[in-house]
């Protein structure tokens, strides 16, 4: 009887060592893709980061291009000039 007990005790053991072992794998392979995709979305916040600042200094020469053309236009208008054909 006691042998008995001792072979289950012992196969439970191993079974619970494997069921660890496969925890374990499972554990070192769910960081490993975390890791991954933690790569992959710094790489995408990094690229968009990158094309924000791009459109922002796009903007900004854009508007400074927009105030010159008004500050000229500005100029080139004499106030309350009448028309040519009065």
């Amino acid at each position: 009887m006691r042998a008995a007990k001792w072979v289950n005790l012992r196969k439970t053991r191993i079974e619970n060592t494997m069921n660890l072992d496969e925890q374990l794998i499972a554990l070192e392979s769910k960081i490993a893709h975390q890791e991954y995709l933690l790569e992959v979305l710094n790489k995408t916040v990094y690229q968009q980061q990158k094309q924000i600042d791009e459109l922002d200094n796009l903007c900004k020469a854009l508007a400074k291009r927009l105030g010159d053309l008004q500050a000229r236009e500005s100029d080139a208008m004499l106030p309350h000039e009448k028309p040519p054909h009065y």
